[in-house]
């Protein structure tokens, strides 16, 4: 919703409606979008204000803020925070310091990653700092649910602290680990299957099985790839 801003020459190319002509000569048009923006978002902000009132909307709001504050301070000596207030405080979300860990080998998306194995879907990934995560863990997650976020990227941090900037074959590069991995004849990796798969207790309780394993994401955002059938399946005979 509001306003998007793009260079002169994609000016052309701004998504129109098919119902309002609102974009650009060569405009592509949508089949299910309202023109000048998602008016679902609008209508999931109004019912999410309307039901909450007034106390609700204080209520999560410090909720949000509270929760914010305790991962920051579970995780305080393992990971650096970015942008603190004055009394040391983060606001509803805050950014880890991933960058130092370079000289370790490690990159911010090997601990996204890596997350996927502990059950957990990563925070913003280099955003707005590059080199970062931004964790935003709202008003819904309960207390259980913050501490094993917590104990997951602590556990992290203790991988980061063992790997080695000339050994890329750890279990953070090499992550996630798929269930097609783990059962294999053979497995070729410096660690065992336990820790690439479960390396804390609770996970075995409720297991998330990534499907895939890496894709190469800057390949993947320059190099459209599709999937779908020849235009000829589609033309009329």
């Amino acid at each position: 919703v509001g306003p998007i801003c793009v260079a002169k020459h994609l000016v052309p190319f701004l998504p129109s409606n098919p119902v309002i002509p609102t974009g650009g000569e060569n405009a592509i048009t949508g089949i299910s979008a309202a023109p000048w923006g998602s008016a679902l978002v609008c209508l999931i902000s109004y019912g999410y204000i309307t039901m909450l009132g007034a106390e609700g909307l204080k209520e999560s709001t410090e909720r949000a803020i509270l929760n914010a504050n305790y991962l920051k301070e579970k995780l305080n000596g393992h990971y650096d925070t970015l942008y603190s207030g004055e009394m040391g405080r983060a606001a509803h979300e805050m950014i880890l310091e991933c960058r130092p860990f370079k000289q370790k080998g490690i990159e911010v998306t090997d601990i996204a990653k890596r997350l996927m194995d502990y059950g957990f879907h990563a925070p913003t990934v280099s955003f707005p700092v590059a080199g970062t995560l931004m964790i935003e863990p709202t008003e819904s997650e309960n207390l259980e649910e913050l501490d094993r976020f917590c104990d997951a990227m602590i556990a992290i941090r203790k991988e980061i602290e063992a790997a080695t900037i000339e050994d890329s074959n750890n279990v953070l590069k090499n992550s996630p680990h798929t269930l097609a991995m783990l059962t294999t004849e053979t497995w070729d990796f410096p660690y065992s299957r336990e820790q690439a798969a479960f390396p804390l207790d609770y996970i075995a309780e409720n297991k998330f099985w990534p499907t895939v394993r890496r894709a190469d994401d800057a390949y993947g955002d320059r190099n459209l790839v599709c999937s779908c059938a020849p235009i000829e399946a589609y033309m009329e005979s």
